[in-house]
């Protein structure tokens, strides 16, 4: 004999059981969520700190191509002839940079490229850029930029400011440099990647999403001559005959930031990672 207290009892319990696993439910998905969420924005902070690397690199890149010579187009390099009513000196300034020109120009054509011709036959070519390196406009980079205050310098707190209305100066400030400028080349064009006629690497919807990912990834760097500073010149070369005595040298700092925007478009920041080298180069 059934007991009318218990009727309904079996609903009732079915109640509470769907509200519990209700609560569970939304709690895993919370808690899925947020470890979704922690892992996007640990790679962001990740591929930040990359960026920043970057910069440390291009910032060293500048001041070498500043000692060694930056790299110029050497149609672009000219000295126009004086003509017959030239001055020894003016003359002299132009046989001066015909040899210079020349000598930029053989420098240049002993690299070579294989290609393979319409036949299947590798050929050999000579490159055909003109790019050199400038050894007359080489020199040491020295403190005669004002620096701009922007957040990333901002965020450097141990550079020793001057007081108003002084400026602190630096070699040189790259601002807003885009880092998926540099890496563009490793995309493929058109709307899909393909690895062989046949595999599929991703499509190009996901391709143009990775590439807008990166657009709102940029890099900052500045550098400071600090001055003279030793260092050891080590090496294996027999010829060189390795010494580990003190030489001198210019120290530079170098301050860079890798900086995430909120959007590819956007200047708002919403990650920035400060970081700074010390690097040495020889007199």
């Amino acid at each position: 004999m059934i007991n009318k207290n218990e009727k309904g009892f079996a609903l009732v319990l079915s109640l509470v059981l769907l509200l519990v696993m209700s609560l569970m439910g939304g709690a895993l998905i919370v808690i899925s969520s947020g470890d979704h969420q922690s892992n996007n924005t640990s790679d962001q902070y990740q591929q930040a700190f990359y960026v920043a690397e970057t910069g440390l690199l291009e910032a060293e890149k500048a001041i070498i191509n500043k000692y060694m010579g930056p790299y110029v187009d050497v149609n672009d390099l000219n000295v126009e002839d004086p003509g017959a009513d030239a001055t020894a000196e003016q003359q002299e300034e132009y046989n001066n940079w015909l040899a210079y020109r020349d000598k930029l120009n053989v420098v240049e054509n002993t690299t070579e490229t294989q290609e393979i011709n319409e036949e299947g036959m590798t050929v050999t070519r000579p490159n055909s850029t003109t790019h050199a390196r400038d050894f007359a406009n080489r020199g040491m980079p020295r403190n005669e930029t004002d620096i701009t205050e922007t957040e990333c310098a901002m965020s450097f707190k141990n550079l020793d400011r001057p007081s108003a209305p002084e400026i602190l100066q630096v070699t040189g400030h790259a601002r807003n440099q885009g880092f998926y400028n540099l890496i563009s080349p490793i995309f493929p064009d058109g709307e899909e990647a393909v690895a062989t006629n046949i595999d599929l690497i991703a499509s190009g919807k996901q391709i143009q999403k990775e590439k807008d990912f990166l657009r709102r990834f940029r890099y900052e760097f500045f550098s400071i001559n600090v001055g003279t500073a030793t260092y050891y010149g080590t090496g294996a070369s027999i010829k060189k005959k390795s010494s580990d005595s003190q030489s001198q040298g210019t120290a530079y700092k170098i301050y860079a930031c890798g900086i995430m925007t909120a959007g590819k478009d956007s200047d708002k920041v919403e990650i920035l990672i400060p970081l700074e080298s010390l690097i040495v180069m020889p007199n």
